[in-house]
């Protein structure tokens, strides 16, 4: 469900944490919060023992959605996923890409010139070539569902400094909004410099924050 009541946190039963994600991982937790709200996607099982720790710390700790938030963190792994370890980052989406050049090619993800990390996403990858036609850049594209699809990008050492990772973002953020989806960017707090990629490419930071539980290869 989205958006969640004005300034409180819920917590939803979702079909999909019981299902493979875009990597063929299962993903047992997925939280997005933004000013007005959080919404937690949690598995049937779990759902009913966290709205009822949200509903409990609610009653006792400050009224701030902030405040609750951070209390039911330090209680959720016990609850959905023992050993994990919470945590929050930037969640960024635009609608209006910057209209930066297009520096991509967007190729197979198997194409045997294209790094092996890029080899995981489910979906074509955005690749930029230097002038002798090797791998310098790049941007995967993760295909949660119909609806929303988060951009990863990552850079060649020799190549940074040249504004490639921006564009091949911006790049693929229209591609994304010309298939029907909204393009989002997650990154660390302490990631500036994927923050001034983000940036550069029109996703700025409007408060939204993704939530999750992180520390384990599989649930």
């Amino acid at each position: 469900m989205w958006p969640p009541p004005p300034g409180q946190v819920v917590a939803v039963s979702c079909q999909w944490r019981a299902r493979a994600g875009w990597d063929s991982q299962i993903h047992p937790f997925v939280g997005v919060a933004s000013p007005d709200g959080a919404v937690l996607s949690l598995p049937s099982a779990a759902q009913p023992k966290v709205a009822e720790l949200i509903a409990a710390t609610s009653a006792t700790s400050s009224s701030a959605m902030g405040a609750v938030l951070d209390a039911v963190g330090e209680r959720l792994a016990d609850l959905v996923w023992a050993g994990s370890s919470w945590g929050k980052g930037c969640f960024r989406w635009t609608g209006h890409p910057v209209e930066l050049e297009d520096v991509g090619e967007w190729v197979a993800r198997d194409d045997p010139r294209v790094p092996e990390w890029l080899a995981p996403f489910n979906g074509e990858v955005l690749v930029a070539w230097d002038e002798e036609g090797r791998y310098a850049a790049g941007v995967g594209r993760k295909m949660h569902n119909q609806w929303g699809h988060e951009l990863a990008v990552a850079t060649e050492e020799w190549m940074q400094g040249r504004g490639l990772a921006s564009r091949l973002v911006a790049q693929a953020a229209r591609q994304v909004l010309a298939d029907g989806a909204v393009p989002t960017y997650l990154h660390s707090y302490a990631n500036q410099a994927s923050a001034r990629v983000a940036e550069a490419a029109g996703f700025g930071d409007q408060g939204w924050q993704t939530l999750g539980l992180w520390g384990r290869s599989e649930p």
